[in-house]
């Protein structure tokens, strides 16, 4: 168990004497930190699979969003809206994706500014295709855990997600 030095709240570091030597100002920051690397890490394993396919995490992301939103598609912003990273570059993501022939876009019948995002069948077929090595990244990610700590970790994360949505 490693040693710590505990600081009263903001008069200065909490130091780890264990083999990692990371300091932390506060037990908050430690588990803001840790989840940081983590979801990097965890990005990292599928880096691979989207190089290979020629794209990028993010590109993955709204191939994925846009399969989920059917034949009909979303606008550009929706899009946005629903990235697990949040991008002013959806638009730019899109055209990349149009170009490599993924998506189709159309201008709104109703409202000229909208434009609705289409998944194409080159589209959905590379996502058929990478559905199990996704998949498989998935699984080797969590291998081990318990499924009540993955209920646990899952619950934990909504619950941060809810409340950061709700300050800004």
């Amino acid at each position: 168990m490693p040693q710590q030095t505990a600081s009263r709240e903001g008069s200065g570091p909490i130091h780890d004497n264990s083999v990692r030597g990371r300091m932390y100002w506060s037990p908050e920051q430690e588990a803001l930190l840790t989840l940081l690397r983590s979801a990097d890490l965890a990005k990292n394993r599928f880096s691979h699979l989207f190089e290979d396919a020629g794209i990028t995490f993010q590109q993955y992301n709204v191939l994925r969003i846009l399969r989920g939103a059917g034949e009909q598609g979303l606008p550009t912003l929706e899009v946005g809206k629903r990235m697990i990273e949040r991008t002013p570059g959806v638009t730019r993501i899109i055209d990349r994706l149009k170009a490599k022939g993924l998506v189709e876009r159309q201008r709104g019948a109703v409202d000229r500014r909208r434009v609705w995002c289409r998944l194409s069948a080159p589209g959905l077929a590379l996502l058929d295709r990478l559905d199990g090595p996704v998949s498989r990244t998935d699984l080797s990610i969590f291998e081990g855990m318990p499924r009540s700590e993955l209920k646990l970790l899952t619950q934990t994360l909504e619950r941060l997600s809810s409340r950061l949505s709700t300050i800004g």
